[in-house]
């Protein structure tokens, strides 16, 4: 099977390359370094500047000691020029989302493409001037050079990220480069899962697992995956207390559907939220509960028997924002089960999905048999309501966005919108507005509606509600939720927020 090395230079997006590649039926894997063993190299994009000694660099051999097609994308772009004599210099100004770029659609790379495209832009600096045997092909506005080609070394490179939505066409232009490349299209989802079984039945065998399950979709095709592979394992459920409404019950009776056999309920909201008392800065939230989801599953584990290992259902974007696969990435937020645990742990770690994307798990799910109920969840963090109370959380804030959250829920479903979003939830602000109720003045809380479409969570819109169902929404949760007086609804889009609010 044809395999693509994609370099990290530790950009938010590297991995959604790997994603699309895949998703175009080639194999693509992250590496550090190229080798004979891949059919081209594409070098991601990166937070850090070319002229910074610091920042990742390409060998100075590196062109010598690889003949296969490159594709520099961003960082990777501007690395490319700078190693092969061009330069780079910082731009007038700053292009970030969406933009237009003129296109020379006699490139290969831009093959059935339109002269105008519209792109997704996240750079300051640029390249400035080609090295010798290159050719421009793509500008915008304030990028002259946008894209370049040397058709004789089979190089090429863009500022803009075809990885991402944004761009319309993008995963054209990456196909244009697979085909380029000569890549045979053999990889799919099915071998993966036949291929992830027999890894954990030869990873794992008979030792015992401790599979922490929250009932959503995630972790519910990895306890599947080590059910198919007759992994001797416990599934616990904590109930921190920082659950949605009737959450408990809902998730016991997911399990029970399954037919999963060892099914186990903690019960630990006071634990979680005496340890949250006073702590207001988010990333010591999710370590705080990474660290107590910890203790509690390897308590289980003690009165439970021997155990070896933790399972969890964590994905790709986990580990991304986390800054876990690359020690060149920034740390967006630590996600409890990755960047939140803590640095010594009696269990090793189990996550078969580690390396997939929620699309592609929600996929691998439909094709386990799992019902669309399952696989078709809006994603819930692990550390709950905890990150979505900014700030403090107390019992007062979490029964109030307990009930609004259920209110949204309600009346999205009821308006058949929950299957044309990717996520929709309430969070609180914790401050307070003069507002006016029943003649009488009122200084509450505030409640903000986030509504999202998306295909991978690495990039997502807002979406645009009808705006009855907004007032909806609103006119029902300050009239039903005590505490709050006020409802906005946040237009921003990711990048440059992140769908959670913590």
């Amino acid at each position: 099977m044809d395999k693509i090395g994609i370099v990290d230079f530790g950009g938010q997006f590297c991995h959604l390359i790997a994603r699309r590649i895949r998703d175009l039926g080639v194999y693509a894997e992250i590496i550090t370094e190229p080798s004979p063993e891949f059919k081209c190299i594409i070098l991601s994009g990166g937070p850090g500047a070319v002229s910074n000694p610091e920042s990742p660099q390409l060998p100075q051999d590196f062109f010598k000691n690889i003949d296969v097609p490159v594709l520099g994308i961003c960082y990777g772009h501007q690395a490319i020029a700078i190693s092969l004599g061009g330069k780079v210099s910082r731009g007038k100004e700053r292009e970030y989302g969406k933009k237009k770029a003129n296109i020379n659609t006699s490139s290969p790379l831009f093959d059935n493409l339109d002269k105008e495209e519209q792109v997704w832009m996240s750079h300051f600096d640029q390249v400035s001037e080609l090295p010798d045997g290159f050719e421009s092909t793509a500008e915008t506005d304030t990028c002259k050079i946008a894209g370049y080609q040397n058709l004789e070394m089979n190089i090429f490179g863009i500022q803009f990220h075809p990885e991402v939505v944004h761009t319309l066409n993008g995963t054209r232009i990456l196909d244009n480069f697979l085909n380029i490349v000569g890549c045979k299209r053999e990889y799919n989802l099915k071998d993966w899962i036949d291929k992830e079984i027999n890894n954990l039945q030869e990873d794992i065998g008979e030792k015992r697992v401790i599979m922490a399950v929250s009932g959503g979709v995630d972790s519910t095709v990895a306890a599947i995956l080590l059910a198919k592979a007759n992994i001797d394992a416990h599934f616990i459920y904590v109930d921190t207390g920082l659950m949605r409404l009737k959450e408990t019950e809902e998730v016991s009776k997911i399990f029970a559907d399954l037919g999963v056999k060892n099914f186990h309920t903690v019960f630990a909201e006071e634990r979680f939220l005496s340890r949250l008392e006073g702590i207001k800065d988010p990333e010591k939230k999710r370590k705080i509960i990474g660290n107590l989801f910890i203790e509690i599953f390897e308590e289980e584990a003690i009165k439970l028997g021997d155990f070896n290992y933790l399972g969890q259902g964590t994905i790709y974007p986990d580990r991304i924002e986390s800054a876990q696969p690359s020690h060149h990435a920034a740390v967006i937020k630590s996600h409890h089960n990755v960047g939140g645990l803590p640095e010594k742990m009696n269990l090793k770690l189990c996550e078969p999905l580690a390396d997939l994307y929620k699309d592609e798990v929600r996929r691998i799910g439909q094709m386990l048999d799992l019902p669309k109920r399952f696989t078709g969840r809006h994603p819930f963090p692990g550390p709950a309501l905890a990150i979505r109370i900014l700030g403090e959380v107390t019992k007062e804030r979490l029964e109030a966005l307990q009930k609004a959250d259920s209110i949204v829920t309600e009346i999205i479903r009821k308006h058949n919108l929950y299957d044309q979003l990717w996520q929709v939830f309430p969070a609180l602000i914790p401050v307070k507005t003069v507002g006016v109720m029943g003649d009488k003045r009122t200084y509450e809380w505030i409640i903000t509606i986030r509504a999202v479409e998306s295909i991978d969570a690495m990039t997502a819109d807002w979406s645009r509600l009808p705006y009855e169902v907004l007032e909806e929404i609103s006119n029902k949760i300050v009239n039903k939720v005590q505490g709050i007086n006020r409802v906005v609804y946040d237009i921003t889009s990711k990048p440059p927020g992140t769908i959670e609010y913590e």
